[in-house]
């Protein structure tokens, strides 16, 4: 059995951008949720699927209706996208105080051990996610690339162990998360610097005690010993929390099978009556 927690505000946004436009008979647009649809209904094929979560950003709960520019046309869509989870059968956490990436890093930490699970698998390409990877019990999927990233993946990819992944991302930056890093500090020397030193407070102010393979060393330390506290604060804010209170247990995220009249609903909200035939499962019974 196995627990896909998925972040279902970069799943509405690619569908935003990959799939075409599309207006439903009340002139709604509705081409990104229709594509939501497909792609997670996709995902519920995944072998040893047995349990399922999906996290929205607060946007889901503070859309603003009627505008027409592309953000507004996006952002009117995260109801519908939600909606799509619920009738497929998908327990939905729109958060509002914490953020939809803390969620999921919270369901791997609270979940990843479950005797019931042989593996939880956070369903998004963002490289943060990687300091939440635990051997083969806590993996990511990048469902873009069909890339599976297990514990070994991440040291060889980053050079670094997963609880590193906050510290190297302060360092090189993370354009996803808009945290821009020092100036400098590239892949190869701080992955050097970090399998030498633990944290960024344990790295030298003086550049004799770094790793000799480290070019630029003199310039890089400066450039640390002048903007730590800075590190230190990208570094807070690529770590993920692990406390978001949750309601469910593992039994809640149990995926019993689709709603059929929630999706014929939400189907006709989408003016697309062939995403039926997206849906596979109503209760064990097959959908043709």
């Amino acid at each position: 059995m196995r627990l896909f927690v998925v972040d279902g505000t970069f799943e509405i946004f690619r569908c935003f951008r990959a799939t075409p436009r599309a207006v439903n008979d009340a002139g709604q647009e509705v081409g990104g949720a229709r594509g939501f649809f497909h792609t997670i209904a996709s995902l519920l094929r995944e072998d040893g699927l047995s349990h399922v979560a999906i996290a929205f950003d607060s946007v889901v709960s503070r859309v603003e209706r009627g505008d027409t520019s592309d953000s507004d046309l996006l952002r009117t869509q995260f109801p519908l996208a939600a909606d799509v989870a619920r009738a497929l059968g998908i327990t939905v956490w729109p958060m509002v105080r914490y953020q939809a990436d803390d969620a999921l890093a919270t369901a791997a930490g609270r979940f990843g051990d479950a005797s019931e699970l042989e593996q939880t698998v956070i369903c998004s390409a963002d490289n943060d996610f990687a300091q939440c990877v635990r051997g083969r019990r806590v993996v990511q999927l990048n469902r873009i690339k069909k890339q599976w990233v297990e514990e070994h993946d991440v040291q060889a990819r980053f050079g670094v162990r997963p609880q590193q992944i906050p510290e190297y991302l302060a360092l090189v930056g993370d354009r996803s998360d808009g945290i821009p890093g020092l100036p400098g500090f590239g892949a190869k020397a701080v992955a050097a610097l970090l399998q030498r030193f633990e944290r960024i407070e344990d790295i030298p102010d003086d550049a004799g005690g770094w790793p000799d393979g480290v070019r630029g060393r003199n310039r890089l330390a400066a450039t640390l010993a002048e903007r730590r506290k800075e590190a230190l604060l990208y570094r807070n804010l690529s770590t993920l929390r692990t406390d978001v209170p949750l309601p469910h247990e593992l039994e809640d995220l149990r995926w019993r099978g689709a709603e059929r009249a929630k999706v014929e609903d939400v189907v006709a909200q989408l003016g697309d009556e062939a995403l039926l035939e997206r849906t596979i499962h109503y209760r064990g019974e097959q959908w043709a």
